[in-house]
């Protein structure tokens, strides 16, 4: 983690190209500034840890680990050959000192594709896998999919990208699960999901299943 934002920090901050500022859209001026909305923002490092944490296979863990970081090496590719940033604000951000550590550390660089929704997008579509295959309630899975797209509003609602950035981070999210997925499937990694399912409640906490409401198979 620690060598991922300072990569991300320096490709920042010495941008090897002429920046892009990326442009705004009729949706962006819609949605306007929300200020409630950096919790929203700032939840996404919670979120990411759902998956891995509920991931109990070993070797699926460590491909996991892997296509995350194949993510973050494409968005870093992309903001080295393509620095970006995102448009001035005419929010008055003195009136804001909650803002005051996000905005001062991103500085609105590495805009195109949005990392934040990537992430979100990428966490989505594995968690959605994994509330699956144990059976969650849909109650469960609905807050899910609601969290991760209230993470992608957060990155509008608070300015730090507009919905080109979005568009471009959810492409990148969305193909990186898919094809990982694909992976796990062609590499024969993936249990029979009656055996996974058992593996979970053999390991899950007694709270977990409770709040899940899980109940093993009967045969």
């Amino acid at each position: 983690m620690a060598l991922f934002f300072a990569a991300y920090f320096l490709v920042a901050d010495h941008p090897l190209f002429a920046v892009t500022v990326m442009p705004t859209t009729s949706l962006d001026r819609l949605i306007g500034f929300q200020p409630w909305a950096l919790w929203l923002y700032a939840s996404l490092w919670v979120y990411v840890s759902l998956a891995p944490g509920l991931i109990d296979d070993r070797r699926e863990l460590l491909s996991y680990a892997a296509a995350a970081l194949c993510l973050s090496a494409a968005g870093m590719a992309v903001f080295v050959l393509w620095p970006t940033a995102t448009p001035v604000s005419a929010v008055d951000w003195t009136r804001y000192p909650a803002y005051d550590f996000l905005k001062s550390a991103d500085r609105a660089r590495n805009a195109c594709p949005s990392l934040h929704v990537a992430f979100s997008v990428f966490s989505g579509i594995w968690i959605h896998r994994i509330l699956r295959r144990i059976r969650a309630p849909v109650a469960v899975r609905v807050l899910n999919a609601a969290w991760a797209l209230g993470i992608i509003y957060s990155t509008l609602a608070t300015r730090q990208h507009v919905v080109l950035d979005g568009l471009a981070g959810a492409l990148l999210g969305g193909e990186a699960a898919l094809l990982h997925l694909r992976f796990l499937r062609r590499a024969g990694r993936s249990a029979p999901a009656a055996a996974r399912r058992r593996t979970t409640l053999s390991v899950a906490p007694v709270f977990v299943q409770r709040v899940l409401r899980l109940r093993p198979d009967r045969d």
